[in-house]
């Protein structure tokens, strides 16, 4: 009775394990272990079905020589134990192998002595998958009562071995989702690229001042996009971008076609998700191409952009040291007379933050307060 009740408590230990195993050969090695320790025999293997040689292969095991667990294989016909218990789903129990009429027993169980053997089918999803087997070259007996203890960690292997198999196509699904991802944003940048430079070809054509410059700000606009799919499909983590790298690559090109102007960028380390970090760089785009057309006239100057993370919020500020706002600015009546304050203010509503443009002590500061916008806090 001692005996039967400590082989459930090893099923129950081991059906924990199991579960928990994110590695099959550990696994597996483990189940060989405990099955061939709890059966009192220093011999336990388990033998792997391969449909493609039509073999069973010994993947694991204790007590074998060199060469045995990762070499040997044996024929799945039913003249051996393992074979007939492969091929019909039924449990074997033989005692004499030596006077064994019904099977055969393969060479290398031979050359280890071993007298009797039990057989249980490990099945996954209603597929064969293997044997377990415990071999013994002592005199004895492996009873009818031995094959519940043995089926009870098949099952539990077979169990094991679904969920295994199981994440591992959930894990295949999600990396072949992350690159249809990584594929489409990648495609997106290179067509906005393309627009971009069709913008640039078609100002180069025109002689209007104002086309030219209603030209500019849409191609500056498109860039900030096409930078931000750029992060997306360049970033570790799928959908989520670096605020500091796609704020900093906005304001190197936004300098590079303003090249009397310097803009400082000073930006925490903060991911984002894509849904937030699209709107923001087009804010940034356009509170900084505000500074560089309006802030100094017709000479140049330095143009700050900061981002901080405040407690969860981030807190956005542009600023200059510039002629500053006429004295009767207000940001309301502004948007109904441009499309970039209009821009802002629809901006700052869509990431559920607040925008405020005023004269600082020196120049124009514009404050963007975003109260939630789904950091992604690192790893």
């Amino acid at each position: 009775m001692q005996y039967r009740l400590r082989q459930q408590s090893i099923l129950a230990d081991f059906g924990i394990e199991a579960l928990r195993a994110r590695d099959l050969e550990p696994m597996l090695q483990r189940a060989t272990e405990l099955c061939g320790e709890e059966m009192r025999s220093k011999y336990c293997k388990f033998l792997e079905y391969r449909p493609e040689q039509d073999s069973l292969f010994v993947r694991a095991g204790i007590g074998w020589a060199p060469g045995v667990v990762g070499s040997a294989e044996m024929r799945t016909d039913l003249a051996s134990p393992a074979g007939f218990a492969l091929e019909t789903g039924q449990p074997v129990i033989s005692n004499h192998l030596e006077n064994e009429e019904r099977f055969r027993t393969p060479s290398f169980m031979a050359e280890h002595h071993i007298r009797r053997a039990i057989n249980v089918l490990v099945e996954t999803s209603g597929k064969r998958f293997g044997v377990l087997e415990v071999d013994s070259p002592d005199e004895g007996k492996f009873e009818p009562a031995d094959l519940a203890f043995m089926q009870g960690f098949a099952n539990l292997i077979g169990v094991a071995i679904e969920r295994q198999q199981a994440e591992q196509r959930l894990s295949d699904a999600m990396e072949h989702q992350e690159l249809l991802t990584r594929e489409a944003s990648h495609r997106v940048k290179n067509s906005l690229a393309l627009v971009s430079a069709m913008l640039n070809l078609q100002m180069q054509e025109d002689d209007d001042p104002r086309i030219t410059r209603l030209l500019g700000d849409a191609q500056a606009r498109i860039t900030a996009i096409a930078q931000t799919h750029d992060q997306l499909w360049r970033g570790e983590q799928v959908g989520i971008v670096a605020l500091d790298d796609l704020v900093c690559g906005i304001a190197t090109g936004l300098a590079e076609q303003a090249p009397l102007h310097r803009i400082d960028c000073d930006i925490d380390a903060i991911r984002i998700s894509a849904d937030t970090a699209i709107p923001l760089g087009l804010l940034v785009t356009e509170l900084v191409t505000n500074a560089i057309k309006y802030a100094y006239g017709e000479g140049g100057g330095v143009i700050a952009v900061t981002i901080r993370n405040a407690d969860g919020r981030i807190l956005l500020t542009v600023s200059d040291d510039g002629v500053g706002l006429p004295a009767d600015f207000d940001l309301k009546a502004a948007s109904r007379k441009s499309l970039g304050m209009r821009m802002i203010g629809s901006l700052a509503r869509q990431l559920r933050g607040t925008i405020a443009i005023e004269n600082a002590e020196r120049g124009t500061c514009a404050v963007l307060d975003i109260p939630d916008p789904r950091i992604v806090l690192p790893d």
